[in-house]
């Protein structure tokens, strides 16, 4: 039988991470189509590609015509954790997370999720590092939710997309040293820090059931990400 299309909504396409995997999503043959929803454009035109941009992502009711049909949620859309306070960093990734969840699981059921997350976040939730444990918290809300499946994407390192130019100044500078150092790293511990058609791949394998776990920590993104089949 043959496996079926994907048609998949991405938030956070303007950042590094969701950037990487758009590119590969509209390279797969398996991606039917990518809807790009966030707050600026992401700056990239195919023919599988439509963009959706608004202010309040936290309300996105309006537009809840233009987010069905869709069969796979690819989240990606986050914030650095430096300097900000934890009440101020859960409502951005769990609260706004869980408001876009539950908007989407309700227009498509059966939907499956992929939440990019963190190498080592916090399951309990209870740890003493505030961006694990806020992660953790976004992890658990969103394995409640009748996503079919929901994986958790705990990236490590990742190779930036060749070209891609940050809006954060200090990851801005952070990579623009570390970039060609990033490319090596891959090659040297590809388990730690892998490319974006890796992850990519990761994402729309997870997506399609692949996926033994629903935490997948750098060693099973790079297991499932870079599998000949």
């Amino acid at each position: 039988m043959p496996t079926q299309k994907l048609r998949i909504i991405l938030f956070g396409a303007s950042g590094m991470v969701g950037a990487a995997v758009l590119e590969e999503c509209l390279r797969d043959e398996g991606v039917e189509a990518v809807l790009s929803v966030g707050r600026s454009g992401c700056g990239r035109s195919h023919p599988k590609l439509k963009e959706l941009l608004h202010s309040d992502l936290f309300d996105l009711s309006p537009f809840a015509e233009n987010l069905k049909g869709y069969n796979a949620c690819f989240y990606a859309l986050g914030v650095s954790s430096v300097g900000m306070k934890e009440a101020d960093y859960s409502r951005v990734i769990v609260d706004l997370t869980v408001s876009v969840a539950r908007l989407l699981i309700d227009l498509n059921p059966g939907m499956a999720i992929c939440f990019v997350s963190g190498a080592a976040s916090d399951s309990t939730g209870q740890g003493k590092v505030m961006w694990a444990r806020v992660k953790g918290k976004a992890e658990n809300a969103l394995l409640a939710m009748p996503f079919k499946p929901a994986v958790m994407i705990r990236l490590g390192g990742l190779v930036p997309l060749k070209g891609f130019r940050s809006k954060v100044r200090w990851i801005r500078l952070f990579y623009g040293v570390l970039a060609p150092l990033m490319a090596t790293l891959a090659k040297l511990f590809p388990r730690m820090v892998i490319t974006g058609p890796i992850l990519g791949q990761a994402m729309i394998r997870a997506a399609r059931g692949e996926a033994t776990k629903d935490r997948l920590e750098p060693g099973d993104l790079h297991a499932l990400g870079s599998r000949v089949d």
